[in-house]
C-alpha cells in the first residue's frame, strides 16, 4: 500500500489520474467486449429473435449488476476514504461486510427470478417471438446471480484501495473465457469446430462461468500480502457505521443500474408495440429513414437494432464511465485526506479528457457506423435503423462524460445526496417523462432520442450541483490554509 499511497498523495495529477483510470477504461472497455461477444455469437445464429431477447433480458442481468453495485461503489467509495483516513481496521470490516452481503444478495436475486419468471417476461416486453428465448437465458443467470453480483462487487473494492491493475487482470481473464466459450456453447460449429448449439443458454452459461472465473483472480488478489482487504469472517460487521457507510453510496450509485433496467424494460415494451404496425410514420424526423427498398419495417427489427445501436455505443458510454470510476479512489482518499485543492484539480483534468475522447468517440462513430452495425447483425433492415439510432445515441457523446465525471466525484466524497440525484435524473425523472412524450410527438424518433435529451438535462444538474459544492471546497481550503499557518 506504500506505493499507492505515494499515488494518492503526491504523483502530478495527470500522471495518477491516467494511473487510476487507465486500468478502469482498459477494464470497461474488456465490459463491452464482455456484452459484444455475447451479442456477436448470439447474431452467428441468424435469428432476430434470438438476439432481441439476449436484449430484451439484459435489463434483468443489470438487476444483478446493481445489486453488486450496492457493495461495490458503496465499500470502494468508503473504502477510499477510510484509507485517507488511514484507518485499516475499518478497510477489513467494510470488506469483509460487502463480501457476505453480496453473497446473500445474489442468492435472493436467484430465487426472485426463477420463481416469478412468466411475470418477469411480461414486465420486459418479450413478444411471442421472443419468450422462450428470454426464459431460457435468464434461467441460467439467476443460477450465477451470486457469482454476478460478487464479481461486479469486487470489480470496484479493489479499485478502492487502489489495485486498479488487479481489477483490470481479472476482468480480462473472465473476458477471454467468455470468448473461448461463447462459440462452443452458443453455435452448432466456428470455423469448422463442433459446438454445443444451445444459442442464448449457452451465451448465459458463457458468461456465468467467466464471472466465476473473475472471482477466483479477485480472492487471490485480496488472500495476498499484497492487499488490506480481507474475506474473513471475523471482520464482519454491520455496526460502527459500516452499514449504513455502504449504503449511503452504494444505493445512489446502484440506483443508476436499476433505472437503466426500467429504461431499457420501458423502451423495449414501446419498441415491441411495433411489432405488427409499422415503424415509419410521417413524424418521423429526416435523420431516421427506416424504409428497406420502399417497405415498412416489421417485426422483432426495432428491438435488435436498438440492441444492436446499444451495444456498439455502450464502447463510448463505457470508456467515459471508466475514467469516472477510476478516479472516485483518488477523490475519496485526498478528500478523506482533507486536500481539496488536488480534488479540484483532479477533476478538471479529468472533466477536459473526457470532453476530447467524447469529441473523437463521435467523430469515429460517424465515420464508421454501418461496418461497426455489421459487426452484430448483416440483416439489412437491422443494420439500416441501427446506423440511425447510432447518430442520435452519439449526439450526446461529447459531453456525457462531464456527468460521468463529477457522478463518481461525489460519489468519491461520500456525497449520497448528490450522487442519488444524478442517478435519478439521467435514467429516472428526465428520461422516463422524456421517452413516453416524444414517443407520443415523434414516433419511433422520439423514443430514439430521448436518451440523449436527458443526457443534456443530467449533465446540467450535475455541474449546477458541483458549482455550489466548491463553495464547501473552498471555505474548506481556508481552514486548511489559516491551520497551517498557525
Amino acid at each position: 500500500m506504500i506505493k499507492n499511497i505515494e499515488i494518492f498523495e503526491h504523483t502530478p495529477v495527470p500522471k495518477a489520474v491516467f494511473k487510476f483510470a487507465l486500468p478502469t477504461v482498459l477494464s470497461m472497455i474488456v465490459t463491452v467486449l464482455y456484452n459484444m461477444v455475447d451479442a456477436f455469437f448470439v447474431g452467428q445464429t441468424g435469428d432476430p429473435s434470438q438476439f432481441a431477447a439476449v436484449n430484451v433480458a439484459t435489463p434483468i442481468f443489470l438487476f444483478l449488476m446493481a445489486a453488486g453495485n450496492i457493495f461495490g461503489m458503496g465499500g470502494s467509495s468508503f473504502i477510499s476514504r477510510a484509507l485517507g483516513e488511514k484507518n485499516y481496521e475499518k478497510v477489513k470490516n467494510i470488506a469483509s461486510f460487502c463480501f457476505y452481503a453480496g453473497i446473500f444478495t445474489g442468492f435472493l436475486g436467484l430465487f426472485l427470478i426463477l420463481f416469478n419468471m412468466e411475470g418477469i417476461l411480461k414486465m420486459i416486453g418479450t413478444t411471442q417471438t421472443t419468450a422462450q428465448f428470454a426464459c431460457d437465458y435468464l434461467k441460467y443467470i439467476a443460477y450465477g446471480g451470486p457469482a454476478i453480483v460478487i464479481s461486479t462487487a469486487y470489480t470496484n473494492i479493489i479499485r478502492g484501495e487502489g489495485a486498479s491493475q488487479n481489477s483490470m487482470v481479472g476482468l480480462i481473464a473472465g473476458t477471454a473465457v467468455n470468448i473461448v466459450l461463447d462459440p462452443i456453447f452458443i453455435l452448432d460449429s466456428f470455423l469448422g469446430i463442433p459446438g454445443l448449439g444451445l444459442g442464448v443458454k449457452g451465451a448465459a452459461i458463457a458468461t456465468v462461468i467467466a464471472n466465476i472465473v473473475t472471482i477466483v483472480i479477485y480472492l487471490a488478489h485480496v488472500l495476498s500480502k499484497n492487499s488490506t482487504l480481507t474475506i474473513n469472517p471475523k471482520y464482519f460487521k454491520i455496526s460502527n457505521g459500516i452499514l449504513l457507510g455502504v449504503l449511503a453510496i452504494g444505493l445512489p450509485a446502484s440506483l443508476t443500474n436499476i433505472l437503466m433496467s426500467l429504461s431499457s424494460i420501458l423502451t423495449n415494451n414501446l419498441l415491441a408495440s411495433y411489432y405488427s404496425v409499422p415503424v415509419v410514420s410521417e413524424k418521423l424526423l429526416p435523420l431516421i429513414k427506416t424504409f428497406i427498398d420502399g417497405t415498412a419495417v416489421y417485426g422483432d427489427i426495432p428491438v435488435a437494432a436498438m440492441g444492436v445501436a446499444l451495444k456498439a455505443n455502450m464502447l463510448t458510454i463505457f470508456i467515459q464511465l471508466g475514467l469516472g470510476i477510476g478516479i472516485a479512489p483518488l477523490i475519496g482518499y485526498n478528500y478523506g485526506a482533507k486536500n481539496s485543492m488536488r480534488v479540484k484539480k483532479i477533476v478538471n483534468f479529468s472533466i477536459l479528457v473526457n470532453v476530447v475522447l467524447g469529441v473523437t468517440l463521435t467523430v469515429l462513430y460517424i465515420i464508421f457506423a454501418k461496418p461497426i452495425i455489421n459487426i452484430f447483425s448483416e440483416d439489412p433492415a437491422v443494420v439500416a435503423m441501427g446506423v440511425n439510432i447510432i447518430y442520435a445515441l452519439m449526439s450526446s457523446a461529447p459531453f456525457i462524460g462531464i456527468m460521468f465525471v463529477l457522478n463518481f466525484t461525489f460519489q468519491g466524497m461520500g456525497k449520497g445526496l448528490q450522487s442519488l440525484v444524478l442517478a435519478v435524473s439521467r435514467q429516472g425523472f428526465v428520461f422516463l417523462p422524456a421517452i413516453l412524450i416524444m414517443q407520443k410527438l415523434f414516433g419511433l424518433t422520439g423514443i430514439i432520442f430521448a436518451q440523449p435529451f436527458a443526457d443534456a438535462v443530467a449533465v446540467l444538474i450535475a455541474v449546477g450541483m458541483f458549482l455550489f459544492l466548491l463553495k464547501d471546497l473552498k471555505a474548506e481550503e481556508k481552514t486548511v490554509s489559516s491551520q497551517t499557518n498557525e
